[in-house]
């Protein structure tokens, strides 16, 4: 820690974190080496028994560089830089599986699922391919994925630039977060629930009231941050409840299936390369595939707004329909290897917070819109939400993080993130 950095070390301006996913733990990382604030004044809370049982640890792993519409492009090429930056300084290829990716759009008729820019591409139940701008012919003597099938009918097309896009297996990501976060000193408590703010005599916010077990206890904090996901309107409305601001987040449930690669060959692992394919509609949906380092197939595209979000996200229960549909489909477009089954590793059910609009929020929340709660002004204090990725909450969370922690210390942020402010 810097000795001449301004510091928020005592207890008096500790930080709380609600959400112990992706985006709190990037969150988390980022403000304790920044050394501004010492980390044993932050501790992350969350409800569930169980972390990263949601879409932080069960999501693809997908990054991208510039698939964003202008609101969120500058966030998104920070973040993707982070992305590479950290994986080379911690070896990320063995750690998380970082590795480069190509992306490939899969037409199965004679016209290209790719154009437009649209931020509603997940709502409106479309192809992510729709995002990219770099599409090329697929050129038959490159080497692609041994394991898709591939219809004469059918065109492909690579619709990422080198170097553009990659992936990560977001599961052993958020461990490795967690690990360096705990090593230097932030606390990290679960399951606890949150159930109201602390106000000191002149109504200034000073601390949270926390259910943990059954018992209620006061965790001090004048720096609260709200990173809880699909979840995050029920916390913000459990809080706050006198506010008239609303959360403009809702859940988008989403299935997928994680399968073994059967042309993996852990001897060659070291030449391994990874794909995005991203289908147009296939069996009622749109297939989106990540392989990944070490053998690993994930298929998604199979989402509904109709699933209700459960109360912590143990509670979540696969649909063996939509589970059988993904493994149709996986049966339908995998070129398996001679007398080889599908092997299924993992079924998964996760929840996307998303918005109306495609947009995150990203933002102090101004105390205003907080129902009479005060907080302190500057770096010593504050109500913050991150929230609302969508399907880029994997992509976007190291630079997320990286701009909350400098909004939270009081900095100019490193991206441009006018247009994701709370303002319902």
């Amino acid at each position: 820690m810097s000795s001449s950095a301004p510091t928020a070390s005592h207890l008096d301006t500790a930080t709380v974190i609600l959400g112990s996913g992706i985006i709190g733990l990037s969150t988390a990382y980022y403000l304790s080496e920044s050394g501004h604030t010492d980390p044993k004044s932050i501790c992350l809370v969350d409800a569930s028994p169980e972390l990263l049982r949601c879409a932080s640890g069960l999501a693809g792993g997908f990054l991208a560089e510039d698939w964003f519409a202008p609101s969120v492009k500058s966030l998104g090429t920070l973040s993707f830089q982070l992305h590479a930056a950290l994986a080379k300084t911690h070896n990320g290829r063995a750690t998380w599986g970082y590795a480069p990716s190509t992306g490939i759009s899969l037409s199965q008729d004679s016209e290209s699922a790719v154009g437009g820019s649209g931020e509603d591409w997940l709502e409106s139940g479309t192809s992510r391919a729709q995002l990219a701008h770099h599409n090329r012919p697929w050129e038959e003597e490159q080497i692609g994925p041994l394991w898709l099938r591939r219809a004469k009918e059918g065109t492909m097309e690579v619709i990422s630039q080198d170097g553009t896009t990659a992936q990560i297996d977001p599961m052993r990501f958020c461990q490795w977060l967690l690990a360096r976060c705990q090593e230097r000193g932030v606390q990290v408590r679960y399951p606890a629930r949150a159930v109201s703010v602390l106000r000191d005599d002149k109504g200034m916010l000073h601390g949270i009231r926390i259910n943990q077990g059954g018992a209620e206890s006061g965790l001090p904090c004048t720096r609260l941050v709200i990173t809880s996901g699909a979840w995050s309107p029920r916390v913000f409305s459990t809080l706050f409840p006198t506010s008239k601001t609303r959360i403009p987040i809702s859940s988008l449930g989403g299935h997928s299936l994680l399968v073994r690669n059967p042309h993996f060959n852990p001897d060659a692992s070291d030449k391994e390369v990874c794909h995005a394919i991203f289908a147009t509609d296939t069996l009622g949906f749109s297939p989106e595939w990540f392989s990944r380092i070490g053998g690993e197939l994930y298929l998604a595209g199979l989402n509904s707004t109709t699933i209700p979000l459960p109360d912590v996200a143990t509670d979540v229960k696969a649909s063996e329909k939509l589970i059988e549909q993904l493994k149709t489909c996986a049966k339908a477009m995998m070129l398996r290897a001679p007398n080889k089954d599908i092997e299924v590793l993992r079924e998964g059910l996760c929840f996307r917070p998303v918005t109306s609009s495609g947009r995150p929020l990203v933002a102090r929340i101004p105390d205003e819109k907080l129902g009479g709660l005060k907080t302190r002004g500057g770096a010593a204090g504050g109500v913050f939400i991150a929230a609302g990725h969508g399907a880029w909450g994997i992509s976007h969370a190291p630079g997320t993080g990286f701009v909350l922690a400098e909004l939270i210390e009081g900095r100019p942020p490193s991206a441009k993130i006018d247009a994701l402010q709370l303002l319902s």
